[in-house]
């Protein structure tokens, strides 16, 4: 199975970026990560739009989408794990992950998503959810291959 992560903004050097690949790198899934941003000062929904258009774009014909959003439902890893490796056995290829812009995600996007998901009800900056998705995707292969590496 191969992982699409795309995201608004692009990630600077350092710890965060850092916590990123560290967990990306350990993955058996090849992940990749596509950045984008909208360089023009816009009202938030035309930015929105703007921004959710390079999204979809980034996201591989025939994959499940997955759009990080703080009204998504807030699954468990082992819940994570269950709905992943359900699609990994029933044939999935291609899943993409989306990290909307400071304004959240266009309501285009939502509708499309096999997925909504959210990490909490706390707002996370953008770029420390990168890390945190590329952890939890690790996470999840671990308790589906039955790995220690996660404990409940």
């Amino acid at each position: 199975m191969r992982v699409t992560i795309a995201a608004i903004g692009k990630a600077k050097p350092g710890i965060l970026r850092d916590l990123y690949r560290h967990y990306a790198e350990r993955s058996r899934w090849p992940v990749v990560l596509k950045e984008m941003e909208v360089k023009a000062k816009l009202p938030a929904p035309e930015m929105m739009a703007r921004e959710a258009a390079l999204l979809l774009e980034a996201v591989p014909s025939g994959a499940r989408l997955v759009a990080l959003d703080e009204r998504g439902r807030d699954l468990s890893s082992a819940d994570l794990a269950a709905t992943l490796g359900g699609w990994r056995d029933g044939g999935t290829g291609d899943i993409a992950f989306v990290i909307g812009g400071a304004d959240g995600l266009d309501e285009n996007v939502r509708r499309q998503a096999d997925l909504l998901l959210a990490f909490g009800r706390a707002t996370w900056p953008h770029m420390m959810v990168r890390g945190m998705l590329a952890e939890q995707l690790y996470r999840a292969q671990q308790i589906l291959a039955g790995h220690p590496y996660h404990r409940e």
